[in-house]
């Protein structure tokens, strides 16, 4: 029901005067690990974002995709498309061996419209920082793309001004906002990453006041899976991706778009806490059925991958397996079928995936224990539970202050900013959400 109301309610948006017509700016901060608790409860220190959330528009939830990982989340985010239409399906490719392959980071591999190619094509000026496969995409003014080191993980730097566009934009970044940082303020290490990319985006916003601007902020992430959904760890991260996020507002207003910028933030997933890790393979290796087909772990969810497409049982078979386990293997994961993975665009030739209870998750081990203890958080779920949800939060001017939204998908989120600045997104699979008032 909510997908026919809000797809009815934009034909009144478009054909109503709104403040959103007054927008000529939109930010969008994805900050990694983001959920809705961080601007709902008062324990997470975050003024800046409890103040937008009061005077903006907010969201209860987030449904986000499947599996419910972070490149093919952002590239959602990115595209207003599920993976099955954009073709990121997880965050690295799948190995051979089922052991995650290389890293997916160049925008060679996104297969639909981006919506910064949609702003250019409009005339827009574009930016983004810190963002998941944005590597060589031409349609970014102003670009510091997520990358690293493949020989030397911890350096970001060295690949971030290989990489930057235009040549040279990174090193008068660090001339003009950062300093000559160290390699260890820029990455995971420490929560000075998520400060030097806030400050990177402010400079571009003072500097050249992008139509679009794109921001990861990954620290959140980190301390969520090393301590779960609780810790002062996660504290810290959210307090910094907060103070990120006033000084961005800070550039705004002083580059004086205030008026006429809308700054929205969200995530990629939520969190689970967990205590187990499953390895589903070695029960695959006890049935016989290891050398046609394995388990591919995203974390909270595990994928089944089929060696030989002509094999036209080997899923029915696997399918039984699980089935006949005793039943306290089974109270700790839900069986996702074919059906539920195309719902919320997951692999186009998956066709069975098991996503883990509370506090259960996956590892792609074929040897050992079949249940292993594993303290920490994880995502990657299928998204039908609160805690897998990220969060959303709209401030700007002409925004319906206060209002809470239920629920939204992540593909919605570009479709608004599309809508906003006035381009199309043709491939959307996302609805408009009306966030403003409209002019008296």
């Amino acid at each position: 029901m909510k997908r026919i109301i809000l797809t009815l309610s934009l034909s009144c948006i478009v054909g109503c005067t709104s403040w959103a017509q007054q927008i000529k700016h939109v930010i969008l901060v994805s900050i990694d690990g983001f959920r809705p608790e961080f601007y709902q409860e008062e324990q997470w220190g975050t003024p800046n974002l409890k103040q937008m959330a009061k005077e903006g528009v907010s969201a209860n939830g987030v449904r986000t995709i499947f599996p419910s990982v972070t490149y093919p989340s952002h590239t959602t985010l990115s595209t207003a498309t599920l993976p099955h239409k954009h073709g990121v399906y997880y965050n690295t490719t799948v190995g051979e061996n089922g052991q995650p392959g290389e890293w997916i980071y160049d925008s060679k591999d996104i297969q639909v419209p981006t919506i910064w190619e949609k702003a250019k094509e409009k005339g827009l000026t574009t930016a983004s920082v810190s963002w998941p496969i944005t590597l060589h995409n031409a349609f970014i003014d102003y670009n510091l793309p997520e990358i690293w080191d493949f020989d030397r993980p911890m350096d970001r730097i060295t690949p971030t001004k290989l990489y930057a566009n235009p040549k040279g934009l990174f090193d008068e970044v660090m001339a003009q906002a950062l300093g000559q940082i160290h390699y260890n303020q820029l990455n995971l290490s420490s929560l000075a990453m998520d400060e030097n990319l806030g400050r990177s985006a402010a400079y571009l916003i003072k500097t050249y006041k992008p139509n679009l601007l794109t921001l990861h902020l990954p620290n959140t992430d980190g301390a969520q899976h090393s301590e779960g959904r609780e810790g002062k760890e996660v504290a810290r991260a959210i307090a910094g991706a907060d103070k990120a996020l006033g000084n961005i507002w800070d550039a705004v207003t002083q580059a004086g778009l205030a008026e006429q910028t809308l700054l929205i933030v969200t995530g990629d997933h939520g969190f689970v806490s967990t205590d187990f890790s499953i390895a589903p393979n070695i029960w695959l290796k006890e049935a016989g059925l290891l050398d046609r087909a394995f388990f591919f772990s995203t974390g909270g969810s595990t994928v089944l991958q089929v060696k030989n497409p002509k094999d036209q049982k080997i899923v029915e078979e696997v399918t039984k397996v699980i089935r006949q386990l005793p039943e306290r293997y089974q109270a700790m994961f839900e069986l996702i079928d074919q059906s539920m993975i195309r719902a919320r665009g997951g692999e186009t030739k998956a066709k069975l995936a098991l996503s883990g209870k509370l506090g259960y998750a996956f590892s792609n081990q074929t040897t050992g224990e079949v249940i292993t203890t594993s303290k920490g958080g994880k995502h990657g779920y299928y998204p039908n539970f609160h805690e897998i949800y990220t969060g959303f939060v709209a401030y700007g001017k002409g925004l319906k202050a206060g209002l809470v939204v239920d629920q939204l998908n992540l593909e919605d989120i570009p479709v608004i900013i599309s809508t906003v600045l006035g381009f199309n997104m043709e491939e959307a699979e996302g609805v408009y959400l009306p966030l403003f008032d409209s002019k008296k």
